[in-house]
Formats: structure tokens, C-alpha cells, sequence
């Protein structure tokens, strides 16, 4: 306990601490890129700057390396795993450099020789592996795993359990608790904990552990429903002295919708012209394979319901749903060696460019689903339709967020964040997020082999609710998925 109250203690600087080791790596960036500058690159101008004329090139680096590197959460030491921050600190790097570069050709009024930033490229590499390895050290010290309760209401939640389990670097389960056991048990046990989990229970269970967290100042993590997400987009209004949450569920305003097509339209084509010759490249592989076609045309939903045609590269074998839809599996055998790595550098994906060029899709929104897979979800779990309401999209908030094989429940409510919280600017940071996941092969992961949805086994049968439980409260589909009963957590204890 002792102890639990030191690192609480703690977390009160841990912003502060964080802030601190950030601007050491940021100082050490720009001497290294402003030794670079003096030396190699403002020599060579025709009229030099004066003294705040550097000062200002050598600034104008630092706010871009700030802003992609944040935007790749590489300050975030303590949040994502060792080698995230590694992949995100050095991707940060690369684009920052690149764009740095354009940067030295637009001042110097023409190409400049990018061996000297290259060089500094490395250096900075250098430096950037020893501080994060330096600050995990120091971060592993200061602030321990945290120790958990977990509580929960449905059937116990195995799978979540195994995600939490991912990062005992973060969070360590100490124990789990089931809601029957009821509020007085499950209130003594919190006490005993750095933090608890709230999974899976009824909204009046969760409201009352939540304030019972608050008042004793216990950390709080809540999976939360359809419906508080839906809240969390919500407005406040002061019209009178009660307050009001305001949540309009009218989508996109018009303003946003013409803004959203137009940067559609303008970045399409950019794209299209960019990655043409890769397509090309993609094609030919294609075709010299198999001789068969080059593009695959598949039914799938976007806004309102609507079935469109969605192009993509042809990465399967021709005869590959002869047995009926189904999404990829891990080590799928359908899957030609071609497509393999079509998948793995999403280049199958370059095609629905045309699609949104046409209209039927947008750059960013719900990945449209196959019309069979998506009645399945809907029988499961009805609200599965919520993600109908945005135009369908090349990537995406449940895409960068989330999986491949991101469960339906998941994929809902990932996706129903973004048309809460939509905003022009989370487009651009979930497109320049985008170029982050293109290369994680978790992303692209496809369902067990044993599977032909994303529905896991818990999701593909309705259980009743035993009778000791308010029938009360069933505002979700989700809150028809409910445990036996005691006799079933007395066998998971």
C-alpha cells in the first residue's frame, strides 16, 4: 500500500516528466540540424540570413519534427510498446527529414546535395534509440505495472482479458470479480487495487463503481457502450441552470459534406497519380501469376445502405468463394504469393481510389462490408448498421485503430467515435496515420482459421439473462449477452 501510494504520488508529474524528456531528445535534434545548417547548407546561400534568419530555418525543422512525431505518438515512452516507439520515432524522423529537405531546396532557391541531412539522419537515429531506451529505464522505475481488478457482468470476458495480459508491462490483472458478488464485496476488494476495470456490466452497476472511483480518488477504466460514445460527441447547453447534453445524430452538416468531397477529389487524384506506378507494377504481377484478371469487383455497403462495386487488386485465386463469402483467414490458402505481399504493403487496396474518385466512397470513413457479412453481424448485433450512417471509406478510425479482424462490437464503436468526433482535421490525421499502420502486420491480420466472420464464438449465440438480474436497463443488443450465473464463475474462479 505503501508503495501504491508513492507511485500516485508520482503520477502527478508524470506530464511534467514526459515533457521534460521530450524537449532533451527536441534540443539535441536541432544543435545536431543546426550544426548541419551552419556548416553545409547556409554557406551556400547567395544572400545569407542574419542571425534570426537561421534561428528561424532551425525552428521551422523543430516544429516539424514536433508535429510528426507527436502525431506518431513517439513521445508516448510510456504507452506503446518498445519497438512502437522505436517504428514511430524513426517514421516521425524519415518524414520530418523529407519534408526538411524541401524545406532547404525552397530556401537555398535550388537542390541542395541531401548527403549532409542524410548524415544528421543517422545521428539523430542514434540518438533517438538511446533515449527511448533511456527513458523506458527510467519509466519501468518510476512507475511499475499497475495492479487491477477487473469487474465484469457478462460472460467472462477471456478475450479482453488476453489483451490486457498483452501489455504486463502496463497493467497486470490481479483479480477479477463478477457483479453477483455484489456492490458491497466488489467495493472492499477496489481498495485493495492501483486501479479497476470496469467490463460488460449493466450502466447502473458501472455509474456507481464509477463514482464510488472518484470519490476515493481510484483509477477508472470503462469499455464503454454504443451509447456512451454516442454521449461522448455530445454538446452542452447552458440554457438553464440544469445542464443539458445536446447529441443532434444528424451526421455530417453540409459545410462538412462539401469540404469532405472536395478534399476527396483533390487528394484522390493526388494519390491515384502517385501511386500509379505501383499499381502498374501491381497489375503486371497480377497477371504474369495466373493469366487471370488483374482487378476484383465485390459488392459492399456504404452511406445509407447503399451496394456499390468496390475495385481493389485481385489477391486470391479465382475460384477463391466458390464455398460462399467469408474474410481472409491467417495463412489462408486461398491467397496467392503474389497477393501476399499485395496484403501485407496494402497495395490491393490502391484501386478504390476510383471509387473514390466516383463518389461511391470517401477517403476516410467505416470500412464498407460485404452485404452477406454484414447481415450476419446484424443478426448478432443489430447496431451493426450504426456504421451506415458515414460514407464508406479508403481508411479509416476503426482501420488505423483497430483490425483486420477487429471484432463487430469493436469495429462499431471505433467507427462511431469517428462520426461523433468528425472533424476536417481528424481527416488528415487519420490519412497521416495511415502511412504508420501500411507497415504492421498485425493490421492486416485475417480471422482464425476456423472462422469465416469476425463474430467470435461468445457473439454467435444469444444467452438469457438468469433471473436474479434487473430486466431493466437493456439498451443495447449487448446487454443480452449475459453470463449463467453464479455456478458459471464459481468454476472460472
Amino acid at each position: 500500500m505503501e508503495e501504491n501510494r508513492r507511485v500516485r504520488k508520482r503520477d502527478r508529474y508524470k506530464r511534467l516528466i514526459t515533457v521534460g524528456e521530450a524537449c532533451v531528445l527536441i534540443a539535441v535534434e536541432l544543435v545536431l540540424f543546426g550544426l548541419m545548417w551552419y556548416r553545409d547548407y547556409e554557406v551556400t546561400l547567395t544572400l545569407p540570413f542574419w542571425r534570426r534568419g537561421n534561428w528561424a530555418v532551425i525552428g521551422m525543422y523543430g516544429i516539424i519534427i514536433i508535429l510528426f512525431t507527436k502525431l506518431y505518438g513517439g513521445y508516448r515512452v510510456g504507452f506503446f510498446r518498445l519497438l512502437d516507439i522505436v517504428y514511430s520515432q524513426l517514421l516521425a524522423l524519415v518524414c520530418a527529414n523529407v519534408v526538411g529537405y524541401l524545406q532547404l531546396c525552397i530556401i537555398c532557391r535550388d537542390y541542395v546535395n541531401p548527403v549532409p541531412l542524410l548524415k544528421v539522419t543517422g545521428l539523430e537515429a542514434i540518438v533517438i534509440l538511446i533515449w527511448i531506451f533511456a527513458c523506458r529505464f527510467l519509466y519501468a522505475k518510476m512507475y511499475p505495472p499497475r495492479h487491477l481488478l477487473l469487474v465484469y457482468g457478462y460472460k467472462t470476458p477471456i478475450e479482453f482479458i488476453d489483451k490486457i495480459n498483452a501489455r504486463k508491462d502496463k497493467y497486470v490483472i490481479e483479480d477479477r470479480i463478477h457483479v453477483s458478488e455484489g456492490e458491497q464485496a466488489i467495493k472492499e476488494k477496489i481498495l485493495q487495487y492501483d486501479g479497476v476495470i470496469i467490463c460488460e456490466t449493466k450502466a447502473y452497476i458501472r455509474n456507481e463503481l464509477v463514482k464510488y472511483c472518484f470519490e476515493h480518488s481510484i483509477r477508472s477504466y470503462v469499455v464503454p457502450k454504443l451509447s456512451d460514445i454516442i454521449i461522448l460527441g455530445a454538446e452542452p447547453i447552458h440554457l438553464f441552470d440544469t445542464p443539458i447534453l445536446l447529441s443532434r445524430n444528424q451526421g455530417l452538416t453540409g459545410d462538412d459534406m462539401i469540404i469532405k468531397r472536395i478534399m476527396d477529389v483533390i487528394c484522390g487524384f493526388i494519390l491515384l497519380v502517385i501511386a500509379s506506378p505501383f499499381m502498374l507494377i501491381s497489375a503486371l504481377a497480377i497477371w504474369l501469376y495466373d493469366r487471370g484478371p488483374v482487378f476484383y469487383k465485390q459488392d459492399r455497403l456504404t452511406l445509407n445502405g447503399k451496394v456499390f462495386k468496390i475495385i481493389k487488386f485481385r489477391s486470391m485465386k479465382m475460384d477463391s468463394e466458390a464455398g460462399g463469402a467469408q474474410l481472409a483467414k491467417k495463412d489462408d490458402d486461398r491467397i496467392t504469393p503474389v497477393g501476399k505481399w499485395l496484403r501485407k504493403l496494402h497495395l490491393d487496396e490502391l484501386p478504390q481510389l476510383f471509387n473514390v474518385l466516383k463518389g461511391d466512397m470517401s477517403l476516410v470513413g467505416p470500412r464498407p462490408e460485404r452485404p452477406e457479412i454484414a447481415e450476419l453481424y446484424k443478426k448478432t448485433f443489430p447496431e451493426f448498421d450504426y456504421r451506415l450512417k458515414m460514407k464508406a471509406g479508403l481508411t479509416g478510425y476503426a482501420q488505423v485503430y483497430g483490425k483486420y479482424n477487429t471484432t463487430p462490437r469493436d469495429k462499431v464503436k471505433l467507427d462511431l467515435t469517428y462520426y461523433e468526433q468528425y472533424s476536417i482535421w481528424l481527416d488528415l490525421k487519420l490519412m497521416l496515420l495511415t502511412v504508420k499502420i501500411m507497415f504492421q502486420k498485425e493490421t492486416s491480420e485475417g480471422i482464425a482459421s476456423n472462422m469465416t466472420t469476425a463474430l467470435r464464438d461468445g457473439e454467435k449465440v444469444q444467452i438469457p439473462s438468469p433471473v436474479n438480474v434487473k430486466p431493466e436497463g437493456l439498451d443495447e443488443s449487448e446487454d443480452a449477452f449475459y453470463d449463467l450465473g453464479k455456478t458459471v464463475q464459481k468454476t472460472d474462479k
